[in-house]
């Protein structure tokens, strides 16, 4: 038996390629997946091909941005239940191998086995994925799970890289914190006011100051990550969504609070309604809005007891709504965050991307 490995597996421009895959004549232009498909809109870019990226076009850039940077390009509506079989499609190929399969999201998993030549098995992974779904992936291989979500940028487009203890610094030691999985802009940006650039200069900085700054528990999971450390085993236990978000862009500004109270009862409504179909409690709400022309604001509060009275959501995310500005709105979401199941410890789980 092998030593045990984790790979990652992350599906090239998943979406784009679902759709090329559905109109082949649009293979080698510059495609782009978001909203309703219609660029004058608003609405975000959900993903672009790699010719619409050499552009500069990316997932969550404005719609009606991605049109001026490139006004040639396929503009398609988002089509989830179509990427949502492919998806399943995939993550059924990946069971077939005989490994154990932690699914990330629609285009992402992550793959634990014991093997002498994981090199051999990441191509086993391509070639049955290409023959499945005719769909490209590339594969991250590592000792961890971090290590190989990482290496995976390293092997884009189709191909595999291989990230470990043994060259985790010469990879990774003079790159940016941002490249590491899990640091965005605001930590990076806090990391640097340390005086920490680099994920060498986190490695050897002082546990006590991370701790300082970012709290006992992820003062030290950010002070792992620049060594590159994290779990490593995969877990194939289905995933448990902590929450259900709902969000709306609305293609005129909502001017009025009644406008906005009646937008937030709808949000609210829905995502209890999502809550109440897993069989679950809601424990907490939060509500984003994002004023005109692009300020977005975030606030939550906890209910005084779990409960899936859609009413009581309601009249809590109302309450939220009490405190927002006297200024046109352009955007609402509302998320539900349920009670977990007893069985399912949260902090043991890979984290996913979520909204809001």
């Amino acid at each position: 038996m092998g030593a045990d490995w984790v790979l990652h597996v992350d599906l090239d421009q998943f979406v784009a390629a679902v759709e090329v895959l559905r109109h082949p004549e649009l293979a080698g232009k510059p495609v782009v997946v978001g909203g309703r498909g219609d660029p004058t809109e608003r609405g975000v870019v959900s993903t672009a091909s790699y010719e619409a990226r050499e552009f500069g076009v990316h997932s969550g850039l404005p719609l009606r941005v991605a049109a001026r940077k490139l006004p040639d390009a396929v503009f398609l509506p988002v089509d989830a239940p179509a990427y949502e079989a492919a998806s399943e499609q995939v993550m059924a190929t990946l069971r077939s191998l005989g490994v154990v399969v932690e699914v990330l999201g629609w285009d992402e998993a992550f793959l634990g086995a014991a093997t002498e030549d994981p090199e051999a098995l990441a191509r086993q992974v391509q070639a049955a994925v290409l023959s499945a779904t005719r769909l490209h992936c590339s594969v991250g291989i590592g000792d961890n799970k971090v290590r190989a979500k990482i290496a995976t940028e390293f092997g884009k487009p189709a191909g595999m890289f291989r990230l470990t203890a043994d060259n985790w610094f010469d990879v990774m030691g003079d790159r940016p914190t941002r490249d590491l999985w899990g640091v965005g802009t605001k930590v990076s940006r806090r990391l640097s006011a340390l005086g920490i650039t680099t994920v060498r200069e986190l490695a050897d900085a002082s546990g006590e100051a991370l701790v300082a700054e970012f709290g006992p528990k992820m003062g030290v999971w950010y002070h792992g990550l620049g060594r590159g450390l994290g779990p490593g085993t995969v877990d194939d236990t289905p995933w448990v969504p902590r929450g259900h978000s709902r969000e709306t862009t609305f293609q005129q500004n909502l001017t009025t609070p009644g406008q906005v109270r009646s937008a937030v009862a709808e949000l609210a409504r829905a995502v209890a309604q999502d809550a109440a179909d897993d069989g679950r409690d809601v424990l907490r709400v939060a509500l984003k809005v994002r004023y005109a022309p692009f300020e977005t604001k975030t606030m939550s509060r906890k209910l005084g007891q779990p409960t899936r009275d859609a009413d009581v959501v309601v009249a809590a995310v109302h309450a939220l709504a009490e405190s927002l500005e006297d200024r046109e709105v352009r955007l609402l979401g509302v998320r539900a965050e349920m009670v977990m199941p007893v069985e399912t410890d949260p902090s043991e789980r890979t984290p996913v991307r979520g909204r809001i």
